[in-house]
């Protein structure tokens, strides 16, 4: 097993992490970017972005070929497919233990990002893509003059229900419960727009479709009655989840797992930061990532030099 030694490593190869590889090679630090996982992150899935400043319309695998481009420009190394054991965050220096070496680091940065609540049910994953998304900004274009359903009751499930209609000709809610989560002010404007219709007491049982998503089955809760809903897509905001199973107990986290951050992205830790989707944040965009990644390299470099001061 091979040991290496970087001024800074990041966890996570998505445009947060690339962002920060970035910046801290060009600050002359040492680099590397670990990932469980191809280079990319969840960008990379998607079909094509709008919303990317300067890039009109782009395949998220293109444009984070290339963040991983310009990255190459600095020399940051990268050990994609990495099985990682342990993360000591806590030691000096950090150590991030994979199956295929030993990284030493003198601040690393967390990156792995956050996944979003699966449904659970028969189809939601074979029509990932073709019919079932996970972010409305992304994807909400795609469906122009189409019918499209949104599963959840809390704000973000209705703030992106109100954003599809700026698209969709319908757009169903439905929602385990007989109200909503979200806060009022947030309903009332549901509750206004006409191209809004709920589904009460309703869960989803079913994707189906045949190249592209056709229809949910829906089960009502409290009549048990099945029944089938037509719809072009389905877009589940149910809730995310951080990617930090090797981090967990080591920093402050928010109870639904996020990493806390002060505004130049540090954690609780000294020379530990964190960015991106992982993070606590309002807004989880390929933009909002890149930019924490650029503040968390920068300050992570400030810390670096402060270490190399300290010892000379």
């Amino acid at each position: 097993m091979e040991t290496y030694d970087f001024d800074v490593v990041i966890l996570g190869g998505g445009p947060a992490g690339f962002s920060a590889a970035l910046y801290a090679a060009r600050g002359a630090a040492s680099t590397a970017i670990i990932d469980v996982s191809m280079l990319g992150g969840q960008p990379s899935n998607y079909l094509e972005l709008e919303n990317y400043p300067g890039m009109m319309k782009i395949g998220g695998f293109d444009l984070m070929e290339k963040f991983e481009e310009h990255a190459d420009l600095f020399g940051v190394q990268k050990f994609p497919m990495q099985e990682i054991e342990s993360v000591d965050l806590v030691s000096t220096p950090k150590v991030i233990t994979t199956k295929e070496g030993i990284f030493n680091a003198k601040s690393v940065i967390i990156a792995t990002g956050a996944k979003p609540m699966k449904l659970g049910v028969k189809g939601e994953l074979e029509y990932i893509g073709r019919g079932v998304s996970y972010c409305a900004v992304c994807d909400g274009s795609f469906y122009q003059d189409k019918v499209v359903a949104v599963v959840g009751g809390g704000n973000s499930a209705v703030e992106e229900a109100m954003y599809l209609t700026k698209f969709a000709s319908k757009v169903y809610i439905i929602h385990r419960r007989n109200e909503l989560r979200a806060d009022k002010i947030v309903q009332d404007r549901a509750f206004k727009n006409n191209k809004i219709e709920f589904v009460w007491d309703s869960v989803v049982e079913e994707v189906c479709g045949a190249d592209t998503v056709t229809h949910l089955v829906i089960k009502n809760v409290k009549s048990g009655e099945v029944s089938d809903l037509k719809t072009d897509g389905v877009f589940p905001y149910i809730g995310m989840l951080p990617n930090v199973e090797n981090i967990n107990g080591q920093i402050e986290q928010d109870p639904r797992g996020f990493i806390i951050t002060d505004t130049t992205m540090k954690t609780s830790l000294d020379g530990v930061y964190a960015v991106g989707d992982v993070r606590n944040t309002p807004l989880r965009q390929v933009i909002t990532a890149a930019s924490d990644g650029a503040v968390g390299a920068v300050y992570a470099t400030k810390y670096v030099q402060a270490l190399q001061e300290v010892t000379v």
